[in-house]
C-alpha cells in the first residue's frame, strides 16, 4: 500500500521553518563573514555557571548553558564534525552553509563558544524558563557539568534533539522543546484545514522579507504547504 505522504511533507515543512532560527542574515557585500560583536560586548558579570541563556530571534529562540569565563555550551546543526576530526576547523564559527548541510545530514555538535559568538548581537534572557519547571531546577553546577559531558558531535533531530532539548535536559533533567511542540500543533492545523494553505504561503513569504535569507533556503517553506494540500 502507498504510504501517506502528508506526515513526511509536514515533517519537512517543520524542518525548513525551524532551521530559520539559526540562520544569521548577512548584510549585502559581507560575503557571509560578518564578525560577531567584539569581546566585552555583553556584561557577563551577571551570568552564573549553569545559567540557561536564551536569545530570541526573528521566528524562534536559541538556547545555551553558561559555563563561566565567557563560555557557553550550545547545540547547533553542523556537518563538519561528521567529515573531519580537526578541532581547529570545527571550533570556527559555524557558517550558514555548514548549518544547512548539518540539518540535511541530521548531524550536530554541542560546542563551546564565547557569549558573543553564541548570541551574535541578540539580546540575552537568563533562566527565563525556570518558571515553567518550578521545583525541577537542578543545581547550577550539575547543569554545567551535564553540558560539559555532552560537548562534541551528536545526532540532530528537530523533534527529538535540538538546542532546546539540550538545555532543558541539562538544567531540568527533562529534554523537552516547547517551541517545537507549539509549531507541530500549527502544522497539524494546516493539515486539518486546507483553507490554511494560503496563510502558510504568506508566512513563508514573510519569512523571506523579515530574515532576508536566500530564496534557495526558503522556497521549500512556501511550496510544501501546496504539497500538503494536494496530498490531502
Amino acid at each position: 500500500a502507498m504510504k501517506n505522504p502528508v506526515p513526511q511533507a509536514a515533517s519537512l515543512l517543520l524542518e525548513k521553518l525551524m532551521l530559520l532560527v539559526h540562520i544569521r542574515p548577512m548584510p549585502a557585500g559581507s560575503g557571509g563573514k560578518t564578525p560577531p560583536p567584539a569581546p566585552g560586548y555583553y556584561d557577563t558579570s551577571c551570568f552564573k555557571r549553569g545559567d540557561l541563556l536564551q536569545v530570541p530571534r526573528t521566528l524562534f529562540i536559541h538556547f545555551g548553558i553558561y559555563l563561566g569565563e565567557n563560555r557557553v555550551a550550545h547545540l547547533m546543526p553542523d556537518i563538519l564534525p561528521s567529515i573531519t576530526s580537526d578541532r581547529l576547523q570545527i571550533q570556527q564559527v559555524v557558517t550558514n552553509k555548514r548549518l544547512i548541510l548539518g540539518v540535511i545530514a541530521r548531524t550536530a555538535s554541542v560546542r563551546v563558544d564565547t557569549v558573543e559568538d553564541f548570541a551574535y548581537g541578540g539580546s540575552i534572557l537568563v533562566n527565563h524558563m525556570d518558571r515553567l519547571f518550578e521545583d525541577q531546577v537542578l543545581g547550577s553546577e550539575e547543569a554545567a557539568r551535564r553540558a560539559e559531558k555532552l560537548v562534541g558531535a551528536t545526532a540532530y533531530s528537530l523533534l527529538w534533539n535540538n538546542c532546546e532539548h539540550f538545555v532543558t535536559y541539562c538544567r531540568y533533567g527533562a529534554p523537552v522543546s516547547f517551541q517545537t511542540d507549539k509549531f507541530c500543533e500549527t502544522v497539524k492545523m494546516i493539515i486539518r484545514d486546507q483553507r490554511s494553505v494560503l496563510a502558510s504561503v504568506l508566512l513563508g513569504l514573510a519569512s523571506i522579507v523579515c530574515l532576508g535569507v536566500a530564496p534557495s533556503t526558503t522556497l521549500p517553506t512556501i511550496f510544501i504547504p501546496f504539497v500538503l494540500w494536494m496530498a490531502g
